[in-house]
């Protein structure tokens, strides 16, 4: 079974798409037609013999068929009328009504539903008063009215074109929705994937970029009065830059080759000694606090743990008057939670920032249905505070009246 519908279906269903004309099935129902006529006019003794003018209404009636796809209502009303035309003219019933019942199913499914209803219904009106009125004033001339109980047959046939024709509309509606919802998904997917993208690289730069920002400056001051502290600073901006771009690389390595694993495993709360050293490079003192006994973390939560440490970090090297942080890691059975202050005060300069450091946090814990907290301590410096579930779903979300994330100027400006 097609799962987006039949090729022939699908083929220009987008708006301002045009259709391939269907010279195959147009080419065999003609055929089809044609021969099954000459059968048909052997069986019925009592109709009139096919003529080339006869042949000609068959032709028309199935060559229109090539363009139902691109013009189902003008399709339909020249099926219907040559048949009508056919019929009048005495001719064999045959299989000129498959012609039709193919007409009246592209219209429908198109969209053109009162043109197939009414094609078809007008086909059977115009049938009713051939074979009940008009037979005497047409061909043959030694015809009679048609028996009722033919009628019941043809009402019959009537119907159950319009019903398949209707089942297709339907079915070829719900392909189109759902291959609409296919797409939508896949969007929806890559947009996610570039969000967690575009977050791992802020995080990962801007603490970097930090570092290597306040090491460049000491660099600066002290490169004529004391070159061995300079060399020092050049040093540790060196290995910041290599450990930001071995990171980048790790990053972007799935865009070359999507749904691979990467070389190099995510960071986690393993590495913590490792940016507490970074920090302390940037002239930055940071004590950390473990309370609870420490498990096994899952991925997801372990790399959101270390990214909202070293945010909170980086904020506090650009930010804040402080050189002392202090981070708290307590484990509980359902949850893992942070804690990061500095003693402030914000230093009021613009540390050129984006601005999406605490919202790339909060979305960081939003997508493991976690909380943040983040908001100035009434003695004068900066708490942040996340809370992350073991489990998706456990924690129920702070309401605090206020936005969670607002902070004062110039601190905001991650």
């Amino acid at each position: 079974m097609w799962r987006q519908g039949p090729p022939w279906w699908n083929a220009g269903a987008e708006e301002g798409t045009r259709r391939r004309l269907p010279w195959l099935t147009t080419f065999v129902l003609t055929v089809f037609v044609q021969i099954g006529s000459g059968f048909a006019e052997h069986g019925q003794g009592g109709r009139e013999h096919l003529t080339p003018f006869a042949r000609a209404l068959l032709f028309l009636a199935t060559a229109v068929l090539v363009l139902r796809h691109r013009y189902p209502a003008p399709v339909m009303f020249a099926t219907a009328g040559a048949t009508l035309v056919y019929i009048g003219a005495g001719f064999p019933y045959g299989p000129i009504f498959l012609a039709v019942a193919v007409g009246c199913f592209a219209a429908v499914v198109a969209g053109h539903r009162r043109v197939g209803w009414g094609a078809v219904g007008g086909l059977w009106v115009g049938h009713l008063l051939i074979a009940h009125w008009l037979y005497r004033w047409l061909p043959p001339t030694d015809d009679g009215a048609r028996p009722w109980s033919q009628e019941i047959v043809v009402a019959v046939w009537v119907v159950a074109i319009v019903a398949v024709s209707e089942l297709g509309r339907v079915r070829r509606e719900q392909w189109v929705k759902e291959r609409a919802e296919r797409a939508q998904a896949a969007e929806r997917r890559a947009g996610e994937e570039r969000l967690r993208m575009a977050r791992e690289l802020h995080d990962v730069l801007a603490h970097s970029i930090s570092v290597i920002n306040v090491q460049a400056g000491v660099g600066l001051a002290l490169l004529d009065s004391d070159p061995e502290q300079a060399r020092t600073a050049l040093t540790t901006i060196k290995a910041a830059s290599k450990e930001a771009l071995g990171e980048v690389r790790q990053v972007l390595g799935t865009l070359r080759a999507p749904g691979a694993a990467p070389r190099a495993p995510a960071p986690g709360l393993d590495r913590l000694p490792e940016l507490v050293e970074q920090a302390g490079s940037a002239g930055l003192t940071v004590d950390v606090t473990t309370e609870g006994a420490p498990a096994k973390l899952p991925p997801g939560v372990d790399l959101a743990a270390f990214r909202i440490i070293q945010e909170a970090l980086t904020n506090v090297v650009r930010h804040s008057g402080s050189r002392h942080a202090r981070v708290l890691v307590r484990h509980d059975k359902a949850s893992l939670t942070l804690r990061i202050d500095d003693d402030g005060p914000a230093t009021g300069t613009d540390a050129g920032g984006s601005g999406n450091g605490l919202a790339g946090m909060r979305e960081r814990a939003a997508a493991l249905d976690g909380t943040i907290e983040a908001n100035p301590r009434p003695d004068g410096g900066f708490r942040v505070t996340a809370v992350l579930p073991l489990v998706a779903g456990v924690g129920a979300r702070m309401e605090t009246g206020r936005d969670p994330m607002r902070r004062t100027a110039p601190q905001e400006d991650q």
